[in-house]
């Protein structure tokens, strides 16, 4: 199954238009603002991947959700169970550098978003739960994609190729697989929910380690 590109109605937030009696203000601010930025880089090197307590809220409320949407008890898909080798080691493992630890989150919620984001998955569960899910997962994508500007740079295409990182791409085509020879059956689904379920737990716990780093790289 091929990874869908965002929906036109993702909930991005849509900047207005200043006025043009704002432009030189807001101009100044933004010089202002470049030129901290540039000041912190000259000062202590990468700012690193500072993530919002918001953001591991989000977290937990997508394990909440994942666990409301529940249409089946797992004891009627025992026959459907597979281990699908979730590579906890290489993610929860603690000789994960900064940058890797960025890489790795970012594939892993974003294969969980094409996941949940497909017409099946539209099919199989709840809209209102699946929605709440799908812009949880992307509000989280967003901030990401800033940490990844930040600590990887030219790193990004070489980490994305090797190691942790795609050791979690491999683990979710197993789950693509799993699913289409399934045949996108409800006991499919459930099984599937449960493992994702484990999948971002396992990347609640990276992340607060990234907020950690993040908090240890910026503080004087």
């Amino acid at each position: 199954m091929a990874s869908e590109n965002l929906p036109q109605g993702s909930p991005r937030r849509r900047l207005s238009q200043p006025s043009s009696s704002r432009i030189f203000p807001m101009a100044f601010v933004l010089s202002l603002l470049m030129a901290l930025v540039l000041v912190s880089y000259s000062l202590g090197g990468s700012l690193g991947c500072d993530l919002s307590q918001n953001h591991m809220l989000i977290g937990s409320q997508n394990l909440r959700l994942l666990g409301q949407m529940r249409r089946l008890s797992p004891r009627f898909c025992l026959q459907d169970r597979k281990d699908f080798a979730f590579p906890q080691a290489m993610v929860e493992g603690g000789q994960l550098q900064e940058a890797q630890a960025i890489s790795v989150l970012h594939e892993m919620l974003q294969q969980s978003f094409n996941l949940f984001h497909t017409e099946r998955s539209s099919a199989a569960w709840d809209t209102t739960l699946l929605e709440q899910l799908r812009t949880g997962l992307h509000q989280q994508l967003d901030d990401l994609d800033a940490c990844l500007g930040q600590v990887m740079g030219e790193e990004d295409s070489g980490l994305r190729r090797t190691g942790p990182t795609l050791a979690v791409k491999r683990y979710f085509q197993g789950i693509r697989v799993y699913l289409q020879e399934k045949e996108y059956s409800d006991c499919a689904w459930e099984i599937l929910r449960v493992e994702m379920m484990k999948a971002l737990s396992s990347s609640a716990s990276l992340q607060e380690r990234l907020r950690k780093m993040g908090g240890d790289l910026n503080s004087p």
